[in-house]
C-alpha cells in the first residue's frame, strides 16, 4: 500500500479509545453465559415442534388409507367370489328349463308321472 493511501487509512480509523467496547460477557461458575434470548434456537425448536405437529397430523389419514386398501382388496375378493356364484346359478337357471333335467331331477326325489307304478327295490350293494 502506498504511504499516501496508508496515512488516508489512518485518518478514517478513530483512536481505540474512542470505539465502542464491546459488552463484557457475565461470567458465573467459570462458564461464559450471553445476555438475552437466543432467537436463532428459539425459531429452530419452534419449527421442529410445528414439523412434529404436521407429522403427527398425516399419521391418521395414512393408517386410514392403509386400512382402506386392505378392506378394497378383501371386498373385491368378495365380489368376485360372487361374480364366479352368479354365473352358476343362471347356468342352473338355464339348465332347469330343459324338460329332460326337470324330469331326471324329480325321480331323483322319488317323484313319479301320473299313471305310472312305482317299485322299490331293496338289499342292492351300496344301499
Amino acid at each position: 500500500m502506498s504511504p499516501a493511501r496508508q496515512s488516508a487509512v489512518r485518518a478514517r480509523t478513530p483512536p481505540a479509545s474512542s470505539r465502542p467496547r464491546a459488552r463484557p460477557r457475565v461470567v458465573s461458575g467459570g462458564k461464559s453465559r450471553a445476555q438475552g434470548i437466543r432467537w436463532d434456537r428459539l425459531g429452530r425448536v419452534a419449527l421442529l415442534i410445528v414439523f412434529l405437529g404436521v407429522l403427527a397430523l398425516a399419521v391418521g389419514p395414512a393408517i386410514n388409507l392403509a386400512g382402506t386398501w386392505r378392506e378394497s382388496h378383501e371386498r373385491n375378493a368378495t365380489v368376485q367370489q360372487l361374480e364366479r356364484e352368479n354365473a352358476k346359478l343362471k347356468a342352473r337357471k338355464q339348465a332347469l328349463r330343459d324338460p329332460r333335467t326337470l324330469e331326471r331331477e324329480a325321480r331323483r326325489l322319488g317323484l313319479v308321472k301320473p299313471g305310472e307304478r312305482p317299485y322299490v327295490v331293496s338289499g342292492l350293494p351300496g344301499d
